[in-house]
């Protein structure tokens, strides 16, 4: 698949570089410009039909961040291209999809493109279709604990799980909502057999309960209930393998 790339980084120099690694090693992506500021960045982002943005955290006059705010709603895919790790988190839990540390490694870059070429086969396989999980409803239970003992839940009646410190929040098809003193990454494990999947930091979803999908920054599901719930850029592509 190609990909229409343009580059946002204040230093030519790294932006010359990241260029060349592109042509040699990645030649299924094309840049189409470069930007060293917002301002530059926002006008080619709109100009332009584009799959995917390098960007650099730190620009004059503004952020990566701030860049992304003001686009809005957007349908490339974000590889972030920076010295400094400590915004990692936050990149990899929104905006982007892949995070590339400076001196880039070819490796890596090669990773990311990869990465986001597979994120953007299977959305444009699932653009024009009625979404069909491959996994079918899984008749099975799981136990809650309780101050008196433990409670029974049927999973196919589970809609999603929400992460609440080292309590998780499981909300129920009949509108009902279960505290429970256990982890969000021990709903994860519990139930990663009966069709459920992470889809960011926070949430657990029954797959089975999605009726839509919306590309975006990280892309958002609809549950059966109405509920809008975020897709990280991170999670996407193990969240879009669950549907055929």
């Amino acid at each position: 698949m190609n990909l229409n790339a343009i580059i946002v980084e204040d230093e030519k120099t790294s932006r010359e570089i990241l260029i060349n690694y592109l042509k040699k090693y990645c030649p299924n992506v094309s840049v189409l410009g470069e930007a060293e500021n917002v301002d530059e960045a926002l006008i080619l982002i709109r100009n332009n039909e584009l799959d995917l943005v390098f960007l650099d955290v730190e620009m004059p006059y503004g952020n990566a961040f701030d860049l992304l705010e003001k686009v809005g709603d957007i349908n490339f895919e974000t590889v972030f291209v920076t010295a400094y790790n400590h915004y990692a988190l936050e990149a990899l839990n929104t905006h982007a999809s892949y995070y590339l540390m400076k001196p880039i490694s070819i490796n890596e870059l090669i990773k990311a493109v990869d990465y986001v070429v597979e994120i953007k086969t299977k959305e444009d396989a699932l653009q024009n279709q009625v979404l069909v999980t491959k996994t079918k409803s899984v008749s099975g239970k799981i136990t809650i604990p309780q101050l008196d003992g433990f409670e029974v839940l049927e999973t196919s009646t589970i809609l999603y799980c929400k992460a609440d410190d080292n309590y998780t929040e499981i909300y129920l098809n009949n509108s009902k909502k279960k505290l429970v003193s256990k982890t969000l990454k021990y709903f994860e494990e519990a139930l990663k057999d009966s069709g459920f999947a992470r889809v960011h930091k926070s949430f657990l979803i029954n797959v089975n309960e999605v009726i839509k999908y919306k590309k975006g920054k990280g892309g958002h599901v609809v549950l059966s209930n109405g509920k809008e719930i975020m897709v990280s850029a991170s999670k996407k592509s193990n969240f879009l393998s669950y549907f055929k």
